[in-house]
């Protein structure tokens, strides 16, 4: 029993460990990245105000939310901490490969999405961690014509570029796409060697489970095989100790005695029989009374 207790925290154990690091990959924030930036915004996207100012837009490369609350975004290296992207607000969580645009225009008083400093006169920007010395990413764009924006070709990767088009909360890739069904497609078009991978995956994850339950079978086979036996040898040291000998000895012999067919079967049905006797005035107690005298 105590073995079969020991795996099941051990396991427990082993899940509780894959959750936390599940849980602590799913906020990380080095997976956010500064996508695209608009320095002079002239005719292009506004804000929920109406008005056109310099805008930045971060992207998240992961396949997980990220809460980018308590970071900091900055436009000066010597100050990491510039500003502080509040906290507890859900318009802070990014979606998985997804977007999120802050606007530089130094007017905070029009929510957590303006910042407190703008684009004029700069030309770096930098994204910190919450503890406001972890980089997560920098840029450093060059003066740009009105609506050109500054920022990485495809999404997330390391090559920079003035893009075709501006894009906030879009794809930087503007251009056409060809999905790996399409480029499979054109290396297989019959399908063959789809059905070899597909036949080979199903036989490969057959023969691993049947590894796997097989192994664990005999694991806990063993075990409980133990368990029960320990466990049987207990309880009858148990009840033994508990009864006393009066009455293992009754109990003794009730099994002799029903063994040997000497105990008495009782019926469920009686029978009463009248028994018939001579009547004789001689033993009647009326003749033998005598009379009162008056």
């Amino acid at each position: 029993m105590k073995m079969l207790i020991k795996q099941f925290k051990q396991t427990g154990l082993l899940l509780c460990l894959l959750f936390a690091i599940h849980s602590g990959f799913s906020q990380s924030g080095s997976d956010l990245r500064i996508n695209e930036v608009l320095v002079d915004n002239d005719s292009n996207y506004v804000d929920d105000f109406g008005q056109r100012s310099s805008w930045i837009e971060i992207f998240n490369t992961a396949y997980n939310n990220v809460n980018i609350g308590g970071m900091y975004l900055t436009n000066d290296p010597k100050n990491p901490t510039k500003y502080l992207i509040p906290k507890g607000d859900p318009m802070t969580i990014i979606p998985q490969r997804n977007y999120l645009v802050f606007f530089a225009d130094n007017r905070t008083t029009r929510g957590i999405l303006h910042l407190n400093f703008d684009l004029e006169h700069s030309d770096y920007l930098a994204l910190y961690d919450v503890n406001g010395k972890t980089m997560i990413d920098e840029i450093r764009f060059m003066r740009q014509n009105p609506d050109i924006s500054f920022g990485r070709l495809n999404d997330g990767s390391d090559e920079f570029g003035m893009l075709n088009k501006t894009t906030p909360k879009a794809s930087n890739y503007t251009g056409t796409v060809v999905t790996a069904g399409e480029e499979f497609v054109k290396m297989d078009p019959y399908g063959l060697g789809m059905a070899v991978i597909a036949m080979s995956v199903v036989f490969m994850a057959l023969i691993l489970l049947y590894l796997v339950f097989k192994n664990t079978r005999r694991l806990y086979t063993i075990d409980l095989k133990k368990l029960f036996t320990k466990e049987k040898m207990l309880k009858d040291i148990n009840e033994t100790q508990d009864i006393s000998g009066e009455v293992n000895a009754a109990i003794s012999m009730a099994l002799y005695l029903y063994r040997n067919e000497l105990h008495d079967h009782e019926e469920t049905v009686l029978t009463i029989k009248k028994v018939a006797r001579t009547y004789s005035p001689w033993s009647s107690k009326i003749y033998g009374l005598r009379n009162p005298h008056r």
